[in-house]
């Protein structure tokens, strides 16, 4: 184990903005740590890509992280956990931890029959990768494909009432035929927890909205505690750097609505084919 003393440089990856939402909940959670977040935004949407390609970049990007000195890996993308996990943590020299496990557990303790409902992206939601690790838990779980979500949320309509129609008529979808008694929503994208407060109005009341991002978080600090100790109290505040495969200034401008406040310096990489 390493000395109590040492400090973590956590590695961030996502296929681009979403992956803020869990760099956010991890800042909060785990502030003694430094972070390095990396935004593939050239090669998005990996949710069209194959298996083969989305396994190919995200290894690129593992490996880009770890010479950048990450010494833990957070897959902070559905698609990419979903579609690339064993692959990424086969390249991996490091711990790697994905989105789609914690949020399974988070889900299968929060609820009460055993029935939940999964909102996540077509790529996610192709991969049965929520299913599958709820059914190993005894849950069962109905997955709703949301593919207008993402762009209405990077549009900055949070809050805009075509957005609240377009969940109202997913969920609907969702909680029918069968899932009416489902007990917890499971937000499987980065960018739902955007717009959780008009999905807890959408959602049946009942419902427990369970967030990836967050449940991740939770998950990390429970590594960083076995593998670094408490760490000493007397820190600076975490030291975060970004990266980008495309432009700066989108991630620049994009940024800060998942991020929670500004993100004032980005550096362009070029990850070579």
């Amino acid at each position: 184990m390493s000395s109590p003393a040492t400090r973590p440089t956590i590695g961030v990856f996502d296929s681009g903005f979403g992956g803020l939402t869990v760099l956010k909940e991890l800042v909060a959670l785990i502030p003694g740590a430094d972070y390095l977040y990396f935004g593939d935004t050239a090669r998005l949407p990996y949710g069209s890509k194959s298996v083969d390609t989305v396994a190919r970049y995200a290894v690129e990007a593992t490996r880009f992280l770890e010479a950048q000195g990450a010494n833990l890996l957070v897959i902070a993308c559905n698609t990419a956990t979903a579609l690339a996990l064993d692959q990424i943590t086969r390249a991996a020299h490091v711990p790697v931890i994905g989105v789609v496990e914690p949020g399974a557990e988070q889900a299968s303790l929060a609820s009460k029959n055993g029935r939940v409902v999964v909102i996540a992206t077509e790529a996610t939601v192709s991969s049965h990768a929520y299913l599958k690790a709820l059914e190993r838990r005894g849950v069962v779980a109905r997955e709703k494909a949301c593919p207008l979500l993402v762009p209405l949320v990077e549009e900055g309509w949070v809050e805009h009432p075509v957005t609240e129609q377009v969940a109202q008529i997913y969920l609907q979808d969702a909680f029918d035929d069968g899932f009416h008694s489902a007990d917890v929503l499971v937000l499987g994208c980065t960018h739902y927890p955007l717009i959780q407060p008009l999905l807890r109005r959408v959602a049946p009341p009942t419902v427990s909205i369970v967030d990836s991002a967050h449940s991740t978080a939770h998950a990390v600090a429970g590594r960083v505690l076995e593998l670094y100790g408490k760490g000493s109290p007397e820190r600076s505040a975490p030291r975060l750097q970004f990266f980008a495969t495309d432009s700066v200034e989108k991630f620049r401008r994009l940024g800060p609505s998942f991020l929670g406040h500004r993100v004032n310096w980005v550096e362009h990489v070029d990850l070579k084919e």
